[in-house]
């Protein structure tokens, strides 16, 4: 796996230097690092194109993003750019190039050397053999990422199962991937048909962190970029706040939570214990931590639902203080209910698999 990162996108062809620049100095104080460009609706000539998208990509390289450009055939001959002569690309400041269409596979290994060491990004989103074909024209696989597309049409995104399927042809070969969330308040994309712009379709009305943490979880996934524009303050913030290698669920606590049990949910680092029950998620060790600390009585009498966080209380002997996140509805009157975790990250809990790490959050 290599190191995960947060992304923005900027329509240059719909928007002005000075917005554009404000987004980007936003984003940079968020730890934000890389930007999709898209030149599929490019007008004008290639030496307006040139200055115009030369000066948005060498402002975000002094606050050191890194811009990929969405490319097809038809820009190529738009620009008058030869596939043997990339240097337009490079003279723009870009990072990499993104072909939204296929070539032939020997077209994408030969680009994959290109003098200029501009990254050649792959269109992830098709469930077929065409990665393979590349590699095998011993391409500079360094220098191959892969990239989802997103979908402006609502009930067009992807399926997560076929998401999966396209992902995993990347990743068994260890290629850089990135996939796109959506802002809930952003309108601006390529075309002028805006109803949010994610990878997957069950993520479109998701709040922007839970789109994140649902594409980090995949563990398929290393570069999360917000497909349309602009985002707001607050989900840019939001984002800079999701723990981009494990699980951090926020739980809201019951009016009789006590201190010990805060500190049980809050300080750990939990993990599944590696001998699962389909009832709950087990997090033992802060039984052990936490052995001698009280825990009295309180909220044991209801039925636990999904999501809901348990701790063993002072009538549990040995599992006093154990911490449960309950999968399945019971009762047990030994264990304490302390919060449940937020609702749109119910699903969620499903990525917790055996031995995984994850972190939990009281609201506070």
């Amino acid at each position: 796996m290599t190191m995960r990162s947060l992304g923005l996108s900027i329509y240059p062809g719909h928007s002005k230097f000075e917005g554009n620049a404000h987004y980007l100095d936003l984003a940079h104080k968020y730890g934000f690092s890389r930007i999709f460009m898209s030149m599929l609706e490019v007008q004008g000539s290639p030496k307006e194109t040139k200055a115009k998208y030369k000066k948005i990509i060498e402002y975000g390289n002094k606050l050191g993003f890194q811009t990929f450009l969405d490319v097809n055939p038809a820009i190529f001959k738009q620009l008058g750019v030869s596939y043997d002569d990339l240097k337009f690309f490079a003279d723009i400041g870009a990072a990499g190039i993104r072909l939204d269409t296929t070539f032939d596979g020997a077209i994408e290994a030969m680009l994959s050397y290109n003098p200029y060491g501009l990254i050649i990004e792959l269109n992830m989103s098709n469930n077929v053999d065409y990665l393979n074909n590349i590699i095998s024209y011993q391409a500079n696989t360094p220098f191959i990422y892969g990239c989802h597309n997103f979908y402006p049409q609502r009930g067009t995104g992807l399926p997560y199962d076929f998401f999966i399927a396209c992902s995993e042809r990347f990743k068994k070969f260890g290629i850089h991937s990135a996939a796109f969330v959506s802002s809930q308040v952003g309108q601006m994309g390529p075309w002028n048909v805006e109803d949010g712009l994610p990878t997957l379709e069950q993520d479109r009305n998701l709040p922007i962190d839970v789109q994140a943490m649902h594409l980090w979880a995949s563990g398929l996934i290393d570069d999360v970029i917000i497909g349309n524009a602009y985002a707001s303050e607050a989900e840019l913030k939001a984002l800079s706040k999701v723990n981009r290698y494990q699980l951090m669920l926020h739980v809201n606590y019951v009016t009789d939570v006590n201190k010990i049990e805060k500190t049980i949910v809050e300080a750990p680092q939990h993990f599944r214990r590696g001998d699962i029950t389909k009832d709950v998620i087990r997090s033992t060790m802060p039984r052990v931590t936490y052995a001698d600390i009280p825990n009295p009585v309180h909220d044991n009498n209801v039925e636990f639902q999904r999501g809901d966080i348990i701790i063993g209380n002072d009538n549990f002997g040995h599992y006093k203080n154990e911490l449960q996140i309950v999968l399945e509805p019971h009762k047990e009157s030994r264990m304490n209910k302390v919060g449940s975790i937020r609702s749109d990250e119910l699903f969620l809990l499903d990525f917790i698999k055996p031995w995984s790490k994850f972190k939990l959050i009281g609201n506070k």
